[in-house]
């Protein structure tokens, strides 16, 4: 028998706002992400000293996560939460920074902080360890957000015993552009777990 799947909760990053299951939980008027990020990362009192080190698209990808994540007060050695991620630009905002290292011949030394960080499944890595989480986890990259795909493979995931829940969702950023939108899908809730009211709530961004 099926299980019956919800949406439990959702967060959303954009345009210098933090949104959690819709509601403004910060805001910041700097246009500049870095400034932005460590301002939320202190108000949001994230306590979590590699945050400094992980590229612009983890941080993203890794506060998002952690608003969600910190309100189901994981306190195990072993989490099952599947981790089922999306975006356009991979990871070509660090690429960019990593193929700078490597064009200058005079002064040619790539950087290991930065090549760390030159796939974009590099950030559920950080959010596995932070959350102590060990299911499934991909990594997709689409044209666009596709509510379609994220709904059908978290739903095999859960109905097929994969994981008790799945945080899914898109984290997307190139250049000055960032966006992103993870939900928690699980048996709770209230919000039918459907590609309309995942687009829905991304919507709302």
């Amino acid at each position: 028998m099926n299980k019956e799947l919800h949406i439990e909760s959702w967060c959303s990053i954009k345009n210098g706002t933090v949104r959690l299951n819709g509601e403004v939980i910060f805001t910041d008027d700097s246009d500049d992400f870095k400034t932005f990020i460590r301002s939320a990362y202190s108000f949001l009192e994230t306590d979590y000293s590699k945050f400094f080190k992980m590229d612009n698209l983890s941080k993203l990808a890794f506060l998002t996560a952690d608003i969600l994540l910190k309100r189901e007060n994981l306190n195990t050695e072993e989490n099952d939460i599947a981790l089922v991620f999306s975006n356009r630009a991979s990871s070509l905002d660090t690429d960019r920074k990593h193929q700078t290292t490597i064009e200058n011949k005079e002064a040619y030394y790539p950087s290991p902080a930065v090549f760390v960080y030159t796939l974009p499944n590099i950030c559920l890595g950080e959010i596995s360890i932070r959350h102590k989480l060990y299911s499934e986890n991909s990594f997709f990259i689409f044209a666009k957000f596709n509510a379609t795909n994220l709904h059908q493979y978290a739903e095999s995931l859960l109905q097929s015993g994969k994981g008790e829940k799945v945080l899914s969702g898109w984290v997307d950023f190139d250049g000055a552009d960032y966006e992103a939108f993870l939900y928690l899908v699980g048996e709770e809730g209230k919000i039918e777990h459907t590609p309309e009211e995942i687009n829905r709530l991304y919507t709302i961004l």
